[in-house]
């Protein structure tokens, strides 16, 4: 086969296996967090040159002569990138192999069933967060690069420059403790005192005995100092888990760097920082910085593209930077059911409630929309009513306290008559990816989800614009059971609700984005809804039935809803250290620390341990 893959509509590049999905590892489950550095097999420990800082020099043009496996997460920041990589690999005519991982095991059985055939790896969204030489045990001449958005990355692939090189944007603040700091010289706690003269008088030897044991009593001490400090310095390094910069905005960036940066390309990221938001992933302030990065892209591609005959051409591609009203799919619905079913409108409105039904009906009383306008489809609308929307909602919005209701975003133009909003993407694509309709093989959802994001599948893009009106219905629709029946308790230092089986949708929500899309709009409603100050500040924990026949559950924790919120999770650590303590069934398989599958019948005793351990 020629060099090449292409971008074809399934996941092949070339090579065996080329779009099989990886099976279940052979493990039961994966160690959670690595051991010890310092414990752990050797290899060279150098200072970080390992972060590419010349993603062209130190990835690119490594790999283009190479064949690549290309091992690629679930979630549409990572598809977003692998289209960008896709793309640069077909003007190449790099060899390539793209197999989807949704979790540790599969990470590390398609390692398993490809590592004879490739030396080189990539890691999209995957195996920055743990020791992945410890992990997948390669062989030396086999190199890793990961462009991984998780956050804290390892020490040890930090500070491993041998096979292991982490691409990362480069003004994004890492916190990595210093090397002297968590790494130590064994071989000065191995002297002896064998070096004595046979010639020493008796005298001479006693007081060099008596020496060497207060030489070795005072580096025993500065070994145990050292040791604390290092276990102190790890714990607040690895404490909260966090994102970083969106991995298609650093595939962007190579591929500008290159000059080789398409107006698709640019879209791509775009929909990739967009993800991060809807997921509520980055704070606001990182969210505003890169859009601001992005729309200066915008600009010089429209500037580049004004002038040539295609601008105006029928299947043109046109993005536009705009405000836009944090409204999901509004443009594909109507607006009453978009008013309805986002997770912003729906909490302030209180729309779970009688009073809340009314005060949606003043809402739209105060904006003078009659409600034969606001729900049929937005296309439909009278244009005199849609020239002047955001306006009109953005004015009567403050008076509710909505004050948030515009947002900076991107839209998109395929030719005259489609257009779509970065959140539409991203909506479509994870409902896509999480399709609960069993349609063929497991990978089935990867490749449709990975085709919707090209222009010439619009007819999978509207398929999941569909899905993902019901996934947002199912999501407020459970949202509004939970609280209304009361669901939302609190346990102390968190608040917990678990959905029971034959909840209706709940099979849904055994889908980690889907479940965690549901607890963080779940806790945004109940902080609006709660007249507790207290509870206002706590995290939530929630539970969905995961597999009824296996009798395990699927469980996600969710950081307190505040303002200043700074997105960092802690129970990724807390959920380890809950199930070690208890002895707990629990499989810790998702890339996202802070999601895990736990046995039913552990469950008590697992909820009792956390609660003991946050109080």
């Amino acid at each position: 086969m020629g060099r090449g893959a292409g971008l074809a509509p399934s996941l092949s590049g070339d090579g065996p296996g080329a779009g099989a999905a990886a099976p279940h590892s052979r493990r039961s489950s994966f160690p959670p967090f690595p051991p010890a550095p310092h414990s752990r097999r050797s290899f060279p420990l150098l200072l970080p040159a390992m972060f590419v800082s010349d993603c062209r020099r130190e990835f690119y043009d490594v790999i283009v002569t190479q064949r690549v496996l290309l091992l690629v997460a679930s979630d549409v920041d990572a598809l977003c990138a692998c289209k960008i990589l896709q793309a640069l690999f077909q003007c190449d005519h790099v060899q390539y192999t793209l197999v989807p991982v949704s979790g540790w095991q599969e990470l590390e059985t398609a390692f398993l069933e490809h590592k004879d055939q490739f030396k080189y790896f990539f890691l999209i969204n995957c195996g920055a967060n743990v020791d992945l030489l410890e992990i997948l045990q390669p062989e030396e001449d086999t190199f890793f690069f990961v462009c991984d958005s998780h956050r804290p990355i390892n020490v040890v692939n930090v500070y491993n420059d041998t096979q292991i090189k982490l691409l990362v944007k480069q003004d994004d603040d890492l916190d990595v403790p210093a090397y002297d700091d968590i790494f130590r010289d064994e071989e000065e706690e191995e002297e002896d005192s064998e070096n004595e003269s046979e010639g020493s008088e008796p005298s001479d030897k006693r007081r060099r005995f008596e020496e060497d044991v207060i030489e070795r009593t005072m580096k025993r001490r500065q070994r145990r100092e050292w040791e604390a400090r290092r276990r102190e310095i790890l714990f607040d390094y690895e404490q909260y888990e966090y994102h970083g910069t969106s991995s298609a905005m650093v595939m962007f960036d190579l591929a500008w760097m290159m000059s080789k940066d398409l107006n698709d390309m640019l879209w791509w990221a775009i929909v990739g920082l967009t993800d991060q938001w809807v997921q509520d992933k980055i704070t606001q302030v990182k969210y505003v910085t890169d859009v601001g990065a992005l729309q200066r892209h915008v600009s010089r591609h429209n500037h580049r593209h004004e002038d040539e005959e295609h601008g105006l051409s029928i299947d043109c591609t046109r993005i536009a930077f705009q405000y836009d009203l944090r409204l999901a799919l509004y443009q594909h619905w109507s607006l009453y059911e978009s008013l309805c079913n986002t997770s912003y409108t729906s909490a302030r409105l209180k729309l779970w409630s009688v009073q809340g039904q009314k005060r949606l009906q003043e809402f739209l009383a105060d904006m003078g929309l009659p409600l034969k306008q606001v729900k049929q489809k937005f296309n439909s609308m009278d244009i005199s009513l849609k020239e002047n929307l955001r306006e009109m909602i953005e004015e009567s919005a403050n008076k509710f306290g909505m004050k948030d209701l515009r947002v900076q975003t991107f839209s998109i133009h395929f030719g005259f008559k489609n257009k779509f909003s970065a959140s539409d993407i991203v909506y479509a694509t994870t409902s896509l990816m999480e399709n609960i309709e069993k349609e063929g093989h497991e990978t089935t959802n990867f490749i449709k989800a990975l085709d919707s994001l090209s222009r010439g599948n619009l007819d999978k893009l509207h398929q999941g614009l569909d899905l993902a009106k019901k996934q947002l219905r199912a999501i407020q629709q459970t949202v509004a059971s939970c609280i209304c029946t009361n669901l939302v308790i609190s346990q102390g230092p968190f608040l917990y609700c678990s959905l029971m089986e034959g909840t209706p949708d709940v099979k849904l929500f055994s889908k980690p984005v889907s479940l965690c899309l549901l607890s963080k709009n779940l806790l945004k409603s109940f902080v609006c809804s709660t007249k507790n100050k207290r509870c206002k500040l706590l995290p939530l924990v929630m539970a969905a039935p995961m597999d009824v026949e296996q009798g395990t559950v699927i469980m996600v924790g969710i950081p307190p809803e505040t303002e200043s919120s700074d997105k960092k999770n802690f129970f990724g650590r807390a959920f380890e250290k809950a199930a070690d303590s208890t002895g707990s069934r629990t499989l810790h398989n998702h890339f996202d620390m802070s999601i895990i599958e736990l046995k039913t019948e552990d469950r008590s005793k697992f909820l009792d341990a956390l609660i003991s351990l946050l109080s």
